[in-house]
């Protein structure tokens, strides 16, 4: 059986200013949500897709410095993002390194302190809603 070793080395933009080098985890989640199309006379219930319903968490290291975490972050909550770009890698994009947008995507809140005395500071933001695309060229 063939296996695949993946590390994961993602490449993070969120309106175009690249968080990659405070980002720990990234986790897109494609979701179509299923609407019910079963009709009388069928034997087994039947759906359809209906809505989009995204989500994007992401674990970043607390950074107050400009253009860093906190700066980018901050003024976001309460907002739909225009763009956040996530890759498996910072390499070209391709058909082995696709990128994902996801756009109008709303975050609800964000943790501007999360300090724990001799641990380093992290953040974990969830943005929610928008369109999802795949782009391979």
């Amino acid at each position: 059986m063939a296996t695949t070793t993946f590390l994961g080395n993602a490449s993070v933009l969120i309106n175009s200013t690249d968080l990659s080098d405070q980002c720990t985890a990234v986790t897109p989640t494609y979701t179509a949500e299923a609407l019910e199309s079963t009709a009388m006379g069928d034997t087994a219930r039947k759906f359809t897709a209906g809505l989009q319903n995204n989500e994007l968490t992401l674990t970043l290291y607390q950074s107050y410095a400009s253009l860093e975490t906190e700066a980018t972050v901050y003024g976001l909550v309460g907002t739909q993002v225009t763009s956040i770009v996530v890759k498996p890698t910072s390499a070209a994009v391709s058909a082995t390194n696709p990128s994902y947008t996801l756009a109008g995507a709303y975050l609800e809140s964000e943790t501007p302190i999360n300090s724990t005395y001799g641990e380093l500071a992290m953040v974990e933001l969830t943005f929610r809603g928008g369109t999802l695309t795949k782009a391979t060229s």
